[in-house]
């Protein structure tokens, strides 16, 4: 699409969408210029498998996870062929399958990236993106470092945005080193084996900083608390198909799938098939099902149903449940529904005021730290992030309706703020799935970078577009 002899695709973070958007345009052969911008020393880890934490599993059977669509043995293959779990004693679990640690998964992607970095079809420029503008019909890209960069196609595989704080906590325990505002890289290194611990969010994070802190030795309490007071729900010890037809006849409405789910799940039962079989088939077909509900009942799907389909499709890895039921068991761990209306900072510990869930009965809750583990703030991300800030201050961008990330079409374009779509200008990972539905996991990941990268090399073969203009910026589009 550009009239140089080499046009040229910036990918804005190298976790895994924006490696394997790479990965997938260098196999192409294509003759465009492929730089991923990635401030981190390797490509294709990213946030989620960039850890070092050998308590932090991949949560589904290493046999499902893959770079490669179709190939649900390459990682396995790689895992096999280079020893990869040799010094992982725990990695299989009692099913048979293997839940290695994250960070595993991250070195596979690499591996499988750093040819083509260095025979020079990709190139990794290690530098945080500040701004992303339009100039001269093309993408301007501005490093925090002050490089500057020219392409004709961008690719924003943006990383998760940090959790956002309650207000309470906020206010209260501001610059307060008991509070870990996010667990992400934290260490837990200042916790004392016998300190009392909080963890406000009961998600796969919270299990994480549980099997984090008892790998460590800690011994003390640990209290989760969450509005809703739930768990993520636990692997099957057999194999399954996903089971249940969700496209055909598709529901359109948060109560009729709801209603479908549940009676799928009571007919799975009856042939002795769990429920995760069903639940998977949600998930593998909800990028065909959920376009063709309407905003509104997508918005109440988020609202209401969210909470209960993360512990469903986000399950816990076998080893990390064991620590779970083991501390719970020994009486170490307590999950609480419960909501928090305040917390005082004392010299001994921190008091949290708290709600129980149902009632108004107020409670006071003693504790040592308090670590917030309550997900990605993706509704804030446009605004988190500088280069997203920036197109969103021009009116090249804005979040979705459902505050789960920024607004595209269906191929995967920006949604400008006057309605316009973007030809250049792709979303590829998590932050299109309030288009998409389902873009948390394997193997709808690496699916949608292998389309985000058709997509690109569609584009490249475009003639540039009288429409690939700079669109005023107007009042944000609901």
């Amino acid at each position: 699409m550009s009239t140089s002899p080499s046009p040229s695709v910036a990918i804005i973070g190298g976790g895994l969408s924006g490696a394997a958007v790479a990965y997938h345009l260098a196999e192409y052969k294509t003759e465009a210029k492929i730089t991923v911008f990635e401030p981190r020393p390797t490509v294709g880890a990213g946030l989620a498998y960039g850890t070092t934490n050998p308590a932090h599993r991949i949560n589904v059977p290493a046999a499902k996870m893959s770079l490669i669509p179709g190939q649900d043995e390459h990682f396995t293959n790689w895992i096999s062929r280079t020893d990869a779990v040799a010094d992982d004693a725990e990695a299989l679990a009692e099913d048979g399958q293997l839940y290695v640690r994250r960070m595993l998964f991250g070195k596979y992607v690499y591996e499988h990236l750093k040819p083509r970095i260095v025979s020079g079809d990709i190139t990794h420029i290690e530098e945080f993106v500040h701004t992303i503008e339009r100039s001269g019909g093309r993408w301007r890209i501005t490093t925090a470092e002050g490089l500057i960069f020219f392409a004709d196609i961008v690719v924003l595989a943006t990383t998760h945005p940090p959790p956002q704080l309650p207000h309470t906590l906020a206010q209260a325990l501001k610059d307060d080193r008991r509070l870990i505002a996010d667990s992400t890289n934290a260490s837990f290194e200042e916790i004392d084996h016998q300190a009392r611990v909080t963890i406000i969010g009961s998600g796969l994070t919270m299990a994480d900083v549980v099997a984090s802190l008892d790998r460590k030795g800690h011994q003390g309490t640990v209290t989760a608390i969450s509005r809703h007071g739930l768990l993520s729900r636990g692997h099957t010890r057999q194999p399954f198909q996903p089971f249940g037809e969700f496209v055909r006849d598709p529901s359109l409405s948060a109560v009729e799938l709801l209603r479908k789910v549940r009676s799928t799940i009571e007919e799975a039962a009856a042939l002795g098939v769990p429920w995760q079989a069903v639940i998977d088939a949600v998930r593998a077909q909800a990028g065909t099902f959920w376009p063709t509900m309407s905003l509104k009942e997508r918005s109440r799907i988020v609202r209401h149903l969210r909470s209960y389909w993360d512990v469903h499709r986000f399950r816990v890895a076998p080893q990390v449940e064991h620590v779970i039921n083991r501390r719970r068991a020994a009486g170490t761990f307590t999950l609480h529904a419960a909501s928090i209306s305040g917390a005082e900072p004392r010299e001994d510990h921190i008091l949290l005021h708290l709600y129980s869930r149902g009632s108004m009965r107020p409670l006071r809750h003693e504790t040592d730290y308090v670590i917030i583990t309550t997900g990605p703030a993706h509704n804030r991300v446009v605004e988190g992030e500088p280069h997203l800030a920036s197109l969103a201050a021009s009116g090249l961008i804005q979040g979705d309706s459902l505050g789960l990330g920024i607004l595209c079409n269906q191929q995967g374009r920006a949604i400008a703020q006057n309605g316009q779509a973007i030809a250049s200008l792709l979303i590829v990972g998590p932050l299109a799935r309030g288009t998409f539905g389902e873009l948390m996991g394997l193997p709808q990941v690496t699916n949608y970078a292998k389309f985000i990268a058709d997509e690109v090399q569609h584009e490249l073969a475009e003639p540039r577009r009288s429409s690939e203009q700079r669109p005023e910026p107007t009042a944000k589009a609901q």
